[in-house]
């Protein structure tokens, strides 16, 4: 604290005193100047006198087993993993920052350093992510190397998990999930688009995301004619219902008494459906009659609580992997795609 008192009087010169009960104040903040700790370690190797044997010195566990320490490797990660920085970049971030010379060889290796600190608390993300009773899913596509992967992400309220996988098919929805033998079973509500991969799903542990069947229903419109007709009434319920979940998400309306509100939109909805899937425009007819067929899934949260009408959920966390994929291009190995999914399921997602 820097206090700034008045010597004399500006009036007569006279010896001023005491203190000033509201002073005017002026906060400035400075970054200090960060310099690298550097321990040498010396292992020192002594003859005994009396026998003549020479005993070693044991390394300290723990001590690093390379030439950087935990948080510069946490640095590292973050740098690349979580603000999305190339090798190169954080190359110059260390010796600019920190003033900590790296190379980018020793970059790609804090990188392998932080994948396997991050690997067995990664798995048991994954496996409370798939006891939750609520999950929301979506995948991209990713390149490792010259292969083409997908990159799932399943989000929780408290966990969000990634995973490379190497198919988009039904089979990377169940590893995701944990369906990996003939007697596992999904646990809880799964949110997700109409992606045909979830299709083995149970409709009642489904909801269909809402916001990508308004661009459904926006299609229909844009369609003209009959399908527009359909369209447009479609949207206007689903802005009926959307207005009824930000009052159930405000505290203003109860469930018993959503439930109740939104008994006549599923109705409605059920109706148009059927309208359209009987309307002359064939590219209609698919679409409304697809939905149907998946109806039940459509209205999940409103029987069960705890589950989202959008897939948003999941969607936010993945746009950070989508800007990640479009710098790097993918990956080159299998170990820079395991630190992918790692250092992304480790990382903090933020919440809408």
């Amino acid at each position: 604290m820097v206090k700034l008192k008045p010597a004399k009087c500006a009036g007569c010169g006279a010896l001023l005193m005491g203190e000033d009960a509201e002073p005017a104040r002026r906060q400035v903040t400075e970054v200090p100047r960060v310099e690298p700790e550097v321990t040498e370690y010396q292992q020192h190797t002594l003859t005994c006198m009396g026998c003549g044997a020479q005993t070693t010195a044991e390394w300290p566990v723990d001590m690093p087993t390379g030439g950087f320490g935990a948080r510069a490797q946490a640095v590292v990660g973050y740098l690349t993993g979580r603000m999305g920085a190339s090798q190169r970049d954080a190359e110059e971030m260390m010796e600019t920052l920190f003033h900590t010379d790296i190379s980018l060889g020793s970059v790609s290796d804090q990188q392998a350093e932080v994948s396997a600190a991050l690997a067995e608390p990664v798995q048991a993300a994954i496996k409370y992510a798939q006891q939750q009773p609520a999950q929301n899913v979506d995948e991209t596509s990713w390149r490792e190397g010259t292969r083409r992967t997908w990159l799932w992400v399943s989000a929780t309220p408290l966990v969000t998990v990634f995973m490379l996988i190497a198919t988009r098919s039904a089979q990377g929805a169940k590893q995701l999930l944990g369906i990996i033998k003939a007697t596992d079973f999904v646990r809880g509500i799964i949110g997700s688009d109409r992606w045909s991969g979830y299709n083995w799903l149970n409709p009642l542990q489904r909801q269909l995301c809402w916001s990508h069947l308004k661009r459904d229903f926006q299609a229909l419109v844009e369609r003209g004619g009959e399908s527009a007709r359909i369209g447009q009434a479609l949207l206007s319920q689903v802005e009926l219902m959307f207005g009824l979940w930000h009052r159930i998400r405000d505290g203003t309306l109860s469930r018993p008494e959503f439930q109740v509100a939104m008994q006549p939109i599923q109705t409605c909805v059920g109706m148009l459906l059927r309208d359209g899937s009987t309307v002359d425009c064939a590219k209609t007819q698919h679409t409304c009659a697809n939905i149907l067929k998946l109806e039940v899934a459509l209205w999940t949260f409103v029987r069960v609580a705890g589950v989202e009408p959008t897939n948003n959920n999941a969607e936010r966390p993945l746009r950070r992997a989508v800007l990640w994929r479009r710098r790097s291009f993918g990956t080159q190995s299998t170990d820079g795609s395991r630190f992918v999914e790692r250092v992304l399921t480790g990382i903090p997602q933020i919440r809408g």
